[in-house]
Parts: C-alpha cells; structure tokens; sequence
C-alpha cells in the first residue's frame, strides 16, 4: 500500500524533507479520556489489547486529535513472554506482573518455543484492520521489547527500581540468561516479521532498562541480541526501517550504530548533537524533548521543541519524538502544542 505522508519513513533512510517528521511514544494511551473510555469498555489491559478493533480504535485515536506523522500499534511489549506461559496480568498502579516467574535454568528450559501467527495472532489481527482502516494515510509502526527488558520482568515477576534480581540472574546463572536472551531473541525476530507481514512499515525495539546495565555488561547482555534481531529482521524485510531505543545509554550510542538500525532513539539526558556526533551520520536519531516539557507553558514548550530542533541542526534524519512515553496525567492540549510547534519551527 502506497503511503500518502511518507514523511517517516523518508526520514527513517536519511532522505531530505521539508519539514522534521513528529510521532510520540505512548500517543496512545491513559492521557486520553476517549481511550480511557475504550479501557472501562474493555474491562482490562490485557482484553483491550487482545480485541482487535478496540487496538485499532485506540490505536487511530492520536491521529484524529493531532497532525501525526506515524501511528504506533497499541500492544505491550510483554506479549512474547505472555504467549511463553508465564502470566501476565496488571495491578492498578504497580503495572505488570507474571504469576510464574523465571528463577532457574530449568524454568528458561521449560519455556514453550512460541509460534507467534497462532500464540500472537490477536496482534496481527490488530495491525492488519489498523492498516486496513488506515488506508495509507501514514506509516503504522510495529514493535517489540529488548530481549535484556523483557528478561527484567520475567525474572523480577514485574517492575523493579533496582534489577536486583535480574542482574544476579545474568551474573549468577549467566549460561541461562544467555539461553533466555536467545529464546526472546529468536521469538522477537519472528514477531516483527509477521508484524511487518501484517502491516508494519516500521519496527521499533523498545529497550527500556538498557541504561541500567554497565557498557561492558550492556554489550553482552542487551547489544549483540539487538543486533540479531536486526540482522533477522533485514535478512527478511531489508527495505522496512528498524528503530532502537536504548534508555540511558549515552557512549553505547556509537556502538549501537554499527548494529545495522536505521535510527536510534535518544533519550532526553543526551544532546542531540552529541548522539549525532558519537554516531558519525550512519544512522537517523529521533528524540528527544523531557516528557516533562508537557506540564510547562505552552511558549515554553515552543521554546524547547526549538531548542530540540535546533540541537539537531542541519541535515536530513530527524524524528521528533518525546525521549520517553507520554504520562497519564498529561494534558492532550499540550500535546497539541508540542506536535503544531514541531510543525512551525521545523519547516526548511
């Protein structure tokens, strides 16, 4: 399917353009009363996430408010470790938790091996009526977690502020994690293929925790699995973009840039025109305003899309993007600065 605002994607292989492209991590989500409204339907996350028409209905609900460049598919980057048995289910405001977490090596070797078109396919359905309904009109993107966060949840059973456990489990039972890194590492490959199959015309790796680990421990743990994926990724779709993001992990960019990703995202602690010169123009950059930015006043906001824009400089590759997702709490209205703001300042 042919796309009308090819912005993104342009973007994504380094094409000049008239204007920055602009898209937001969590565009769809708790900070929109209609999407609130779609979760009351729905009962819970996990029953939002696998109706395929109430994933598209929220999935779209960004793009009627604001001029958006992209839409993000509404799912969570735990399905993979969900479809792998272990018990997904959500507490109000504790987030994520699994009823069976991984403890030792016989529980990784226990782990079923996932067919992701049958044990998945609430998430292909989803992407294939969001295209469909879609008609073109911008890019759709897919996504999956790094394989290092999605091993987080697993073997914490939920969120953790310390990675206590999981980092014991890759420094105590090392050969295990690796044989768990792997075993995300092939499912995600297949994911985001199918995604791609489904619809996707772009993927984004979310490796939320990457900034918790050491460089010599991120290399080994997170890093090489992400380059995988993105070799298995390529070696079938070498034409669909693929996008990291890496959470706090400023001189690994350089590294990260050699993976073969078409851009990296960059969190907020990093100046963008640092990333741009630790990663020598191979790679596109996308970021990279402070979420926090979307409390202040709307000439504030003005005033730090700038400053972003004009972090950036000169040259094609540019994604405007948030360094992080959106807050529940956040005004849509400011939101709508944000993205008009984008607009206005980013025209060449």
């Amino acid at each position: 399917m042919k796309i009308k605002n090819d912005l993104l994607l342009r973007t994504l292989r380094l094409e000049k353009t008239d204007r920055t492209p602009v898209w937001i991590m969590r565009q769809a989500g708790r900070y929109l009363p209609e999407y609130r409204e779609v979760r009351a339907q729905a009962g819970d996350f996990m029953t939002m996430a696998r109706n395929p028409k109430m994933v598209c209905e929220v999935t779209l609900q960004p793009l009627r408010r604001f001029d958006l460049d992209a839409v993000i598919i509404f799912s969570d980057i735990l399905t993979i470790p969900d479809a792998m048995g272990l018990g997904l289910y959500f507490v109000t405001g504790e987030g994520p938790k699994f009823k069976k977490p991984i403890v030792t090596e016989a529980d990784v070797d226990a782990l079923p091996k996932i067919d992701v078109k049958t044990d998945l396919k609430y998430v292909m359905d989803g992407l294939k009526l969001t295209s469909k309904t879609l008609e073109g009109k911008v890019p759709l993107l897919g996504f999956c977690g790094s394989p290092w966060t999605l091993l987080t949840y697993m073997v914490e059973g939920g969120s953790s502020k310390t990675f206590a456990k999981a980092k014991a489990f890759l420094l105590n039972q090392s050969q295990a994690a690796h044989k768990l890194l792997q075993k995300l590492t092939d499912a995600s490959i297949d994911y985001l293929n199918q995604q791609i199959a489904s619809g996707a015309n772009a993927v984004q790796v979310f490796d939320s925790w990457g900034g918790s680990l050491s460089p010599a421990m991120y290399e080994e743990f997170s890093l090489q699995y992400m380059k995988q994926i993105v070799d298995g990724v390529k070696a079938v779709n070498p034409e669909t973009p693929v996008i990291l993001f890496s959470k706090g992990v400023q001189y690994n960019l350089s590294k990260m840039s050699d993976t073969g990703a078409d851009c990296l995202g960059v969190d907020w602690t990093t100046d963008l025109s640092l990333a741009k010169e630790l990663t020598k123009g191979k790679v596109a950059l996308q970021g990279n305003l402070d979420p926090c930015v979307l409390y202040a006043q709307d000439e504030v906001i003005e005033k730090e899309v700038k400053r972003v824009l004009g972090s950036y400089g000169e040259g094609p590759g540019h994604v405007f993007n948030l360094g992080h997702g959106m807050h529940p709490d956040m005004k849509p209205e400011k939101l709508a600065v944000l993205v008009n703001a984008v607009k206005k300042y980013s025209q060449k």
